[in-house]
């Protein structure tokens, strides 16, 4: 194994490349974008090591799509998610006074010790008004990069604190009143070849494990312009708590193949999540990017092989 390379554009980006190819596994940007796409930094393009592209950037279905971004689609009222809010009764409405964004604030560590590279970011959360809801330190590890298996791994670790005098309500269109879409938190979109691809989980397939609970979810789908498959495999880890009351993680799963290629680790699917004042809520999620269509057997020997 090799260990990933950091290039860091001030202001703008950081790029994580894998040094024996020089294939850039991901481009971190944190400058701020239009304020109606909710601005956020996100991960985009996210490559395989074999070079190929397995994120989407402002399609025209959803502007505010990019990449893999942490998002918070019903936040107390607020929409730190993007684009249109949903409302029940009436539908999807253009609300820019709802609409806010996660701020960079600054930078602990950004560096690469040859085996993994860390990006420790600190960002602030805002309403459409600009006030101080939240403070985030978030932090990404590159580790696991195996061009023999043709696979590396991210970690994304999101430590959310609430700054209001009140109770912050995480919620998602599920928990406003729309069936089944119960998107927030960390969030892929694949690219466009990957629609219709294929879903899986430990206990099942396809996309009716939608709102489901279950330890990690794959998806794969086919390339266009290259021949070949990519597999994402999203995992929970095993202390992340979605009750806030002392159970075992798992948080239920949004995930489509149709009309687009999307998954996140919902932690508002069905209900809301209450964070008090002054209270911190820790999740962190591991992405493993690999070239090929990887079968169940394959991932579960991986993600036993590299425990958390």
């Amino acid at each position: 194994m090799t260990g990933p390379h950091v290039v860091h554009a001030h202001g703008d980006r950081i790029t994580v490349l894998e040094p024996t190819t020089g294939v850039e596994l991901f481009r971190y940007v944190y400058r701020p974008e239009a304020a109606w796409e909710a601005p956020k930094p996100y991960l985009h393009p996210v490559r395989t090591l074999g070079g190929a592209v397995v994120t989407d950037y402002r399609p025209n279905d959803h502007r505010w799509h990019k990449g893999l971004q942490m998002t918070a689609s019903h936040l107390s009222g607020q929409n730190l998610w993007g684009g249109n809010t949903y409302v029940h009764g009436q539908g999807y409405r253009p609300l820019p006074e709802r609409v806010g964004s996660m701020a960079h604030a600054g930078f602990d560590e950004v560096a690469s010790d040859g085996t993994r590279a860390v990006v420790a970011q600190r960002l602030t959360w805002h309403p459409w008004g600009g006030q101080l809801w939240a403070d985030e330190r978030r932090r990404i590890e590159v580790h696991d990069v195996d061009p023999a298996a043709g696979s590396w791994a991210l970690t994304w670790t999101s430590a959310v604190t609430n700054r209001r005098d009140e109770p912050l309500l995480f919620g998602s269109p599920t928990t406003a009143g729309r069936e089944m879409a119960g998107y927030t938190g960390l969030f892929w979109r694949g690219p466009r070849a990957f629609r219709g691809g294929r879903v899986l989980g430990p206990y099942g397939e396809g996309p009716g494990l939608m709102g489901e609970q279950a330890p990690w979810l794959a998806y794969s789908g086919e390339h266009d312009g290259v021949d070949g498959h990519a597999t994402l495999v999203f995992a929970h880890a095993p202390e992340n708590d979605h009750s806030g009351a002392g159970g075992t993680h798992p948080a239920h799963w949004f995930v489509r193949n149709e009309p687009f290629a999307a998954v996140a680790p919902s932690w508002a699917f069905h209900d809301e999540l209450e964070l008090a004042p002054g209270a911190t809520l820790t999740r962190r999620y591991r992405v493993v990017v690999a070239d090929g269509a990887w079968e169940r057997d394959e991932i579960t020997k991986y993600l036993e092989a590299h425990p958390w």
